[in-house]
């Protein structure tokens, strides 16, 4: 008996919040350095000019919708894998894990052609200062057309978080972070013998780092991950199991997508005001991911948790994590909550920011803060309908937020001729999304989670 406990992943046995700390930290960490090189992106970049800043922020929806497709499809072949993991079906997490790469390498050649052909486009239907569409342009091409790393990385990443080796997948996602952290001033700036590059040398960097974030995950699994065997050359594609993986994560790709067309929204009524409200906007979404991106962190080691117990009909330890993994959420946007309404000024003149600037951006980041703790409640319930394969709820959530109340509320407000009115329809949108969450949460507990195990 005991020889069969030290046999079983750790997922099954280790007492629940500690195992959620232990799975969580390293990806938390890993997250946060994400947010500080993205952060240090923008501070570089703003002393260019506001004008290379405000581009670098409209390009956010194009890169987020990159983001979205790989995290979201990653979301789906990690909860595949946590789940046939618990079922001790070992065959089919080999199988998982090398559709796994042949998807990421699929999701690059869809945004090589977007970037290619669609870069300047999109930013041309934002603006018509000539400046911030030549550096978007600029920015964004490179950032799609060199996009095969963020792919892999991603893949990668999720893959060692589904066997519980977040520590390996902390590793990662720092190399690549501080690669990109590095490479940013030398490249912007043409240090050491390195040509000024400007705006193209801040893409640059970012992609690099990707590479090489994703040539270290893709060694870690094959050297550290015993329990996934990932073996390409006899690969032949199975569209079922491919369905599988999009059946739960084309939800989480629509989800994060959304975020897309609202920051795309968001950034076309901002500009009706000053193109100072749409830099206000990209620097708001680069302090905020120091916020919420130990959250998303948190949750991704949640979601192989909940996955894997429910693979294994126990509902106990179910129910625990996710108990735990709202408290959490919730404490850690209490702190982003105290941070932006005691020093939203300093935060800001990280980026050299205007007096302009300063007013618009203080009331922005304390408006908006108020729906931290909403955030983190929805956050964390998000995951919980992933894990247990009920997607669906977050897709819903998602749509409702962001364009059904977000973006309307704020054209609404934006009609005053008032800018400070619109920060308000966040705080609105997230409530709504709260209301939302319990609804779908109580719905879930009835249906499945008293039912585990049964």
């Amino acid at each position: 008996m005991q020889e069969e406990v030290r046999q079983e992943n750790k997922m099954g046995v280790m007492p629940v919040p500690k195992l959620i700390i232990t799975m969580s930290l390293p990806i938390m960490a890993s997250m946060l350095v994400q947010a500080l090189y993205n952060i240090v992106d923008s501070i570089f970049v703003a002393q260019i000019s506001e004008n290379a800043l405000t581009a670098v922020s409209m390009a956010f929806p194009l890169q987020n919708l990159m983001i979205a497709v790989a995290t979201g499809t990653a979301v789906g072949v990690n909860a595949l894998l946590s789940r046939n993991l618990g079922a001790k079906d070992f065959k089919k997490v080999n199988k998982i894990a090398n559709h796994a790469i042949f998807l990421a390498v699929a999701s690059y050649l869809v945004f090589l052609i977007i970037g290619w052909f669609g870069s300047e486009p999109f930013f041309r239907s934002q603006t018509d200062i000539e400046e911030i569409v030549i550096y978007g342009t600029e920015y964004t091409k490179i950032c799609c057309c060199l996009s095969l790393g963020v792919f892999i990385s991603i893949f990668c990443e999720r893959m060692l978080q589904a066997t519980g080796r977040t520590v390996y997948s902390m590793v990662t996602q720092g190399l690549g972070a501080i690669t990109n952290i590095i490479l940013d001033p030398i490249l912007i700036f043409g240090m050491f013998g390195f040509p000024k590059m400007g705006v193209a040398g801040a893409a640059l960097a970012t992609v690099i780092g990707q590479f090489v974030g994703a040539i270290a995950g893709f060694i870690l699994n094959k050297k550290k991950n015993k329990e996934i065997d990932i073996h390409l050359r006899e690969f032949r594609p199975d569209f079922a199991l491919i369905k599988q993986i999009y059946a739960i994560g084309v939800p989480s790709i629509v989800m994060a997508s959304i975020g897309s067309v609202m920051n795309y929204g968001m950034n076309r009524i901002l500009l009706g005001f000053t193109s100072t409200a749409a830099a206000v906007f990209g620097v708001y979404f680069k302090l905020q991911s120091f916020i919420f991106m130990p959250v998303f962190g948190l949750n991704n080691g949640v979601i192989p948790v909940v996955a894997y117990n429910y693979g294994a009909g126990n509902r106990e330890r179910v129910k625990k994590a996710i108990k735990t993994s709202i408290i959490i959420a919730v404490c850690i946007m209490i702190v982003g909550l105290i941070v932006f309404q005691t020093i939203p000024d300093v935060l800001l003149k990280m980026f050299d920011a205007s007096e302009t600037m300063l007013f618009i951006g203080v009331p922005a980041l304390r408006v908006i803060s108020l729906s931290f703790v909403f955030a983190g409640f929805c956050i964390a319930c998000s995951s919980i309908f992933q894990a247990l394969g009920h997607a669906f709820y977050s897709m819903i959530m998602s749509v409702a937020r962001q364009l059904l109340v977000l973006l309307p509320v704020a054209y609404l407000f934006a009609l005053s001729g008032e800018v400070r009115l619109v920060w308000f329809a966040f705080p609105i949108a997230e409530f709504a999304s709260l209301i939302a969450s319990i609804v779908f949460m109580i719905r879930l507990n009835k249906n499945v989670i008293s039912k585990i195990g049964e």
